[in-house]
Order: C-alpha cells, then sequence, then structure tokens
C-alpha cells in the first residue's frame, strides 16, 4: 500500500547524450517541413535510431566473424538487414566501395566540423562513343540434340563437320572401299551432300541432312565373310552358314551394318524369284535368306523398327509367290509365316495399324478372282500365322474358304485344302471322340446347312464328321462346349 502525504516522484524528460544527437533527427525533421519538433521527441527517435543502428551493427559483425574476416563490408550490411526483416540499401556494393572526400571548412563556419561527400564520376561522352562496345555473352544454357541416329550422324551445327567430298573420292579408289568395282561389299548409298554455303541455307530452313556412313574396315571384311558363307548354299558349307546365322543371332555391333543385310536379303529374293520357275538351288536361296531374317529378328542388340518396311515385301513375296519350288514350298510358306507372327507379334503394339494393313494384303490374295492356288494357300498359312481372328475373318466371315473349295475337286487332298484344315484346327480344336452331324435332327440340319453356305460343300463334307468341331469353326468357342 502507498503510504500516506507521500508526493509522486516526477520523471524527467532530459535528453541524454548519445553518438546520434537529436540535432540531426530535428535536421531530417525539417527536411521533411516537420518544423518546431520538440526537444523530447527528438530526443526519443535519437535513441531509437541509435538502438537500430547497434543491433544492424552486431548482426553485420557476426556475419564479418562467420566469413573470417576482420573488415566490415556493405555486404555484411545487406545480410543484417535481411535478418532484420528491413529492406537493404541499393546502391552499395562490395567489390565497389564509395569513396568519401572530405569538402575543406567554410571560413565563416569552421566550427561546424568537417563534412565528407561522395564526388561524382565526371563522364566523357565523347570518349564513351569512340569506346568499342563489349557484347556481353550468353549465359550456361543446356539443349538437346542427336549425336547420331542408327548410326547417321546428323549434319547440324552441335555435331562436327562433314566430310569434304574430295576426301570421299579419295577413299573411294582405295583399296578395301566400299563403292570399288568388282568387290563383294554392296557401294554406300550416294547422297548429295551439299556445300558450306547450302548447308547454312538448309539449317536455316530447318532441314536437317544426313551424312554418308562409313563403315570400318572390320565390318566391311564381315559383311564379306558372312554373305559368301551363307550363299550360295551347298551341303559342305553346312557348319559355316550355321556358323554364320548364329553370329547374327547373338553377335552385338552389327546395327551398322543392318542396311546392308536388309538390302542383301531383299536383292536375294528378288533375284530367286524373278525367273518364273524355279529350281532347287533357288529353294535353298529362299531358305537361307528367310534364315537370315529369322536371325535379325532374334539379336536383341538389333533395332530393327526403322527396316520393317524393307523386311516385310520379301517374306510376303515368299509366302504369296505363285511357282515356288515344289520340293521347298510348304517348309517356305510355313517358315514365312513363322516369321511374319514373330514380326507381327514383337511390332503390333509399337504400330497398332501394321497387323490391319498385313492381314488385308492377305485377304486380297485370298479372294480376289485370279489368284493362283499356290498364292491362296500362302495366303491361309500367313492369315494363321497371324491369328485366330485373321483365320476366322479371312476364311469363314470373309468367304475364303468357299472360294477354295470352289477350285478344288471333291475329296483332293492337295496342299491347300490340307491348309485350309490346318487353319480350322488353330479356329477349334478336333474332338477327341468326335460325333458327326445327323441330318434328321434339326438342329444339326441347320449346322449342316449353314456350313455348306459358308464354307462350300468340300469342306462342310470335312466337318460334318465331328459336330462339336463344326459348330466351333462355324460359330466360335463358346458353340463347341
Amino acid at each position: 500500500m502507498n503510504k500516506p502525504n507521500m508526493k509522486p516522484r516526477l520523471h524527467s524528460h532530459q535528453p541524454t547524450a548519445g553518438v546520434f544527437k537529436a540535432d540531426s533527427i530535428r535536421d531530417v525533421a525539417e527536411s521533411l517541413n516537420i518544423v518546431n519538433l520538440p526537444d523530447v521527441v527528438a530526443s526519443a527517435l535519437a535513441s531509437d535510431v541509435e538502438y537500430r543502428i547497434h543491433q544492424v551493427i552486431e548482426e553485420a559483425a557476426r556475419f564479418m566473424r562467420h566469413a573470417k574476416r576482420t573488415t566490415l563490408t556493405t555486404a555484411d550490411i545487406d545480410q543484417a538487414l535481411r535478418v532484420l526483416n528491413i529492406e537493404p540499401l541499393y546502391g552499395h556494393f562490395p567489390h565497389n566501395p564509395p569513396v568519401f572526400r572530405r569538402a575543406p571548412p567554410h571560413p565563416q563556419t569552421t566550427a561546424a566540423g568537417s563534412v565528407y561527400f561522395i564526388e561524382d564520376e565526371e563522364i566523357d561522352f565523347e570518349r564513351v562513343l569512340r569506346e568499342e562496345k563489349l557484347t556481353l555473352p550468353k549465359g550456361p544454357r543446356w539443349t538437346a540434340h542427336w549425336l547420331a541416329v542408327e548410326g547417321v550422324q546428323p549434319l547440324i551445327p552441335e555435331n562436327p563437320p562433314a566430310i569434304p567430298k574430295d576426301i570421299d573420292t579419295e577413299q573411294a579408289v582405295k583399296p578395301g572401299s566400299p563403292s570399288r568395282p568388282h568387290s563383294v561389299f554392296p557401294p554406300t548409298p550416294p547422297s548429295d551432300r551439299p556445300s558450306p554455303i547450302q548447308a547454312a541455307k538448309k539449317q536455316q530452313q530447318q532441314q536437317q541432312q544426313l551424312v554418308k556412313q562409313v563403315l570400318s574396315r572390320e565390318l566391311q571384311l564381315y559383311y564379306t565373310r558372312l554373305t559368301s558363307a551363307l550363299l550360295p548354299p551347298s551341303a559342305s558349307d553346312l557348319t559355316k552358314r550355321t556358323a554364320a546365322l548364329a553370329s547374327l543371332r547373338n553377335d552385338a555391333g552389327l546395327q551398322a551394318l543392318l542396311p546392308y543385310l536388309v538390302r542383301w536379303v531383299g536383292e536375294g529374293v528378288v533375284g530367286a524369284l524373278k525367273n518364273g520357275v524355279q529350281s532347287d538351288n533357288d529353294g535353298q536361296v529362299l531358305e537361307v535368306l528367310l534364315d537370315v531374317i529369322g536371325a535379325l529378328l532374334d539379336n536383341p542388340t538389333l533395332f530393327v523398327e526403322p527396316y520393317l518396311h524393307q523386311l516385310l515385301p520379301p517374306i510376303l513375296s515368299i509366302l504369296l509367290h505363285s511357282s515356288l519350288p515344289d520340293s521347298h514350298a510348304v517348309n517356305l510358306r510355313t517358315t514365312a509365316s513363322h516369321i511374319l507372327s514373330r514380326l507381327l507379334t514383337q511390332y503390333s503394339t509399337t504400330y497398332p495399324s501394321l497387323p490391319p494393313r498385313i492381314m488385308k494384303t492377305l485377304l486380297l490374295a485370298l479372294i480376289s478372282p485370279g489368284k493362283s492356288r499356290s498364292t491362296r494357300e500362302g495366303a491361309v498359312r500367313g492369315l494363321v500365322g497371324i491369328g485366330k481372328e485373321a483365320v476366322r475373318k479371312g476364311l469363314v466371315e470373309g468367304g475364303g474358304a468357299k472360294v477354295i473349295g470352289s477350285e478344288c475337286m471333291p475329296g483332293e487332298d492337295s496342299g491347300i485344302a490340307e491348309s485350309v484344315m490346318d487353319a480350322f484346327r488353330v479356329l477349334h480344336p478336333q474332338s477327341s471322340s468326335p460325333v458327326p452331324l445327323d441330318q434328321s435332327n434339326q438342329a444339326d440340319a441347320e449346322i449342316i446347312r449353314q456350313l455348306g453356305e459358308v464354307l462350300g460343300e468340300l469342306f462342310a463334307d470335312r466337318l460334318m464328321s465331328d459336330s462339336a468341331w463344326a459348330r466351333g469353326v462355324l460359330i466360335g468357342d463358346a458353340a463347341g462346349l
């Protein structure tokens, strides 16, 4: 409790002496058109400003000590202001500290003390205009470009320049060059390489030119020995041919040689089929070429996708050709259908339009008028290689079985009739204990009628002996259950 008759203590507002004087506060106030600032307010503001300056200096000194320096820089002050959530001072850089100059005292105000100022640099515009302007370099950046695409180097500014034409001409006449006359190795495909000026113009038009690929001496020798071991086929060279196919199937580093091998296969198939009637030797050549295609597809290190459009014509030509050697026809078409099936299995996901296009080609060969029986047999085996749905669409829904049946004699057991029966077995397997269709039964009679309309009389008679098989071929797997 307060004692009675005790006078309250009055607080004195006498200004306290500090580093930051109250006169500085009055000068700032007068610059802001604030006149007659009370002494108490000026003293309080001076004390607060001095406290804030001490706080900033203490924070800046921490940065200086952590940087293991003994000199306080403007960067330390900026860091301290950021820590204290105060907007930094702009225009002061540690690498270019300001230079203060001392002004001489005025004769009339000698007691005012020394005055320091920053001297402004005088800029000579004539000298600035005469000096050479420096272009600032671009900052670091990252971009992606192709070093090589399938072993071919794109002609872009980021890659090394192409080999001049005069050097290519010298290399063309050297021994062992791919373009040397009378060489087993095929010539390198020519490319019209533009001059540097033309290349620059084409680069501006965003047209990328490809540089001609030059194979190494080792790959050229490998190609020569590989092709000579594969063709011409003979019984004495069976060991070499087996080793060559094993090399194609397993060796890595053959990507640069892939376009030459694909072209060699295509030219070999054309050469074997162009004469019409083939001999046994031509059949052996076609078998070897099909084995080469299968070995290329089996090699996991080869990127075959860009060459599918060159591999499909030889396969389809062998599959649908009308005059293959009799002793090799079945084996060639079966092998071609298996390779076609493997190719579609591997690349149908990447190219969804590939199976429909091939199936359209096979359907045209199957049901078009004027086609030979050998061509239709190859189409049937090709549909079997594609799958069950292709067989159903071609033989049952497309009427291919009826077309083939109309060209066969009753009771004929030729290769084309057996191929159709094999296709029906793909649609639905035969029963282990077959039960024939009964014509006296109304349901069986309807099945027999539909078999005749859809498959023709020849194949309807063959399927009538197995009711479950007939229903499975005609309607589907659900009907045979």
